[in-house]
């Protein structure tokens, strides 16, 4: 292990098949106003949001939404989010969904206390919030980009062609906890279950191929890549799989909460390709990584 680093991550996990039960008392540590944010609603046809919505009304919170987030979320929606939660006065924002309304979540997060617009400070600027930051809390539906564990936050503005990730180094953007119940992504169709396994390899390998000291961070990797090839081609075979679907979960998680990364220069031009062909074509992240991983 070569060179000097820091590891510290804050966000507190639940997870299995009762993985729900935490949230009522995650809930209860903070105040009345929570904003519920979410995508197309396809939790409201599996039954998840009727399931968080019972302990929002059992914690007695008082709920405003933000629906609609789209896989690719955009400059614009990010300020529509911004003036809903700052209108709701938000303690808490929870999001439920996948990485993109993970992602969208915590860019609302950093923004509702702060004047400036959001893509121009977080995304062009790349600067970090020097506001109150309002914590976070997910539920998640679909594995792949590890933002329930990180403080990655990617946007899009398509007027520009530009999609561009801010991994802010402000703890406070961490979600406060996640709820990981890996019968929650079984509904996922499987096109997005499969982007999703090529997230988790691909953000494996950015931080694998850098240096060449004999590093206990490869070794890590190393495991989680056996894990991710072994359950991603049983979880293709049969979706259904649940140890399949709770060992990627697990592992995309632990492949992009920062810990693999310590001690590694890390590359990451995959993504940032992959990312631009986004820009232009609002093509699914994952899918991406696959066309562009194996030739580069």
């Amino acid at each position: 292990m070569l060179g000097n680093f820091t590891y510290y991550n804050p966000t507190k996990l639940y997870f299995g098949e009762d993985a729900i039960s935490g949230l009522g008392t995650e809930l209860a540590k903070y105040g009345k106003k929570v904003v519920l944010v979410y995508g197309s609603g396809s939790i409201k046809k599996n039954g998840i949001y009727d399931e968080v919505v019972r302990v929002l009304e059992e914690t007695d919170k008082a709920v405003a939404e933000i629906s609609g987030v789209m896989s690719n979320p955009t400059a614009n929606k990010l300020r529509e989010g911004v003036a809903i939660a700052r209108e709701h006065g938000a303690d808490l924002l929870l999001a439920v969904g996948g990485g993109s309304v993970c992602d969208y979540t915590k860019a609302v997060a950093v923004s509702v206390n702060c004047g400036e617009d959001p893509w121009e400070k977080y995304y062009l600027k790349q600067e970090q919030p020097d506001c109150d930051v309002i914590p976070v809390g997910c539920v998640l539906t679909m594995v792949g980009t590890g933002s329930e564990m990180n403080a990655g936050a990617v946007i899009t503005d398509p007027e520009h062609n530009l999609k561009i990730g801010h991994v802010f180094t402000d703890e406070r953007v961490f979600p406060k906890f996640s709820i990981l119940n890996p019968a929650y992504t079984l509904s996922v169709p499987k096109y997005q279950m499969v982007a999703g396994i090529y997230d988790i390899f691909n953000h494996i390998c950015e931080q694998y191929f850098s240096g060449f000291d004999d590093n206990t961070s490869d070794y890590i990797a190393e495991g989680l890549l056996r894990s991710v090839i072994k359950a991603g081609r049983d979880a293709a075979k049969d979706p259904t799989n649940y140890e399949a679907r709770s060992n990627l979960m697990w592992a995309a998680t632990w492949a992009l909460n920062t810990l693999i990364s310590r001690g590694k220069s890390t590359d990451w031009m995959v993504h940032m390709i992959g990312q631009s062909v986004v820009g232009f074509t609002d093509a699914t992240h994952g899918i991406t990584l696959a066309a562009v991983s194996m030739a580069y």
